[in-house]
């Protein structure tokens, strides 16, 4: 049984202990901690220019300045959406397993990380409502079905955990990135600070997941949670080529630019940087 590995498991019972006490000292009031001005700055970056989707591309030398601009703003608001969605996600599965058998251990802890999840989905959903006056819809595809079997809990906390990397590398970089205005930088900031403790949480109880499901799986099996995982990570990724953003952003042919830049090599270069730290993790516990 998983509670059974959890209780017996001291270096994840220590860890959850300390991010539970965490989560209660660095608890901030959102509704209170953010000052939203009434519009923000066109002429300037949404997006460090280095996580935008064209970076370093020859479709961002047939634009211009102000064209690049305009797409760093609506990719930045495709991104908050992304957020939104995934939390959403998230927060359905975590509440579905919450003071049930087996998660009996972590249960404290899906309190918080509920809580404050609800609250990023709330600040996240106001930058985008505010700023794009819109939230960008799911992509296609992105309800890949979680199998239904012994192994479904491991497929969600891995997902969820791929999420959370994924968002966490672009939060860290523009937190600190002056040439974002404060307001963007400061929801950023906020988000990493939870996040962080939503992943060393996350690692933990996945490497305890996949223990349990290792002891009776077949190596056929295991090989389909590897190649699930792997499609999950490309799939995970390419939503944030969306052709709408493209659109929006006043570029013709949006679908052909996504496209051109999927098949770019600056898009494996950018995958490898988001992904490096969340695929030596994989690969370390085996799960790929």
């Amino acid at each position: 049984m998983v509670s059974n590995l959890i209780d017996q498991d001291e270096r994840f019972l220590g860890i959850l202990n300390r991010l539970t006490s965490k989560s209660i000292d660095d608890y901030y009031n959102p509704y209170q901690l953010f000052e939203w001005p009434d519009s923000l700055p066109e002429n300037m970056w949404w997006m460090s220019p280095e996580l935008t989707t064209t970076y370093g591309t020859e479709a961002a030398e047939r634009l211009t300045e102000n064209q690049l601009f305009a797409l760093s703003r609506h990719e930045s608001i495709n991104f908050y959406s992304l957020n939104v969605h995934g939390i959403r996600e998230l927060l359905i599965e975590v509440t579905k397993r919450i003071h049930t058998s087996g998660f009996e251990t972590p249960s404290e802890f899906f309190h918080h990380f509920i809580g404050e999840e609800n609250e990023h989905m709330w600040f996240f959903a106001e930058f985008c409502l505010r700023y794009g006056k819109k939230i960008y819809r799911q992509p296609g595809g992105v309800n890949m079905e979680i199998p239904q079997s012994n192994i479904e809990s491991l497929m969600v906390f891995v997902r969820i955990l791929i999420f959370e990397e994924l968002v966490d590398h672009f939060n860290s970089k523009m937190a600190l990135d002056d040439r974002l205005d404060e307001t963007i930088r400061a929801i950023n900031r906020i988000h990493h600070q939870d996040e962080s403790r939503h992943i060393a949480f996350g690692r933990e109880l996945v490497t305890v997941l996949f223990a349990d499901v290792r002891k009776n799986a077949s190596e056929e099996e295991l090989k389909d949670i590897s190649t699930y995982i792997r499609r999950y990570l490309t799939f995970s990724f390419e939503s944030l080529y969306n052709p709408q953003v493209y659109r929006d952003a006043g570029i013709e042919n949006p679908q052909q630019l996504r496209r051109e830049l999927l098949d770019s090599p600056q898009r494996i270069e950018l995958e490898k940087a988001v992904f490096r730290k969340t695929a030596k993790f994989l690969e370390k516990t085996g799960i790929i």
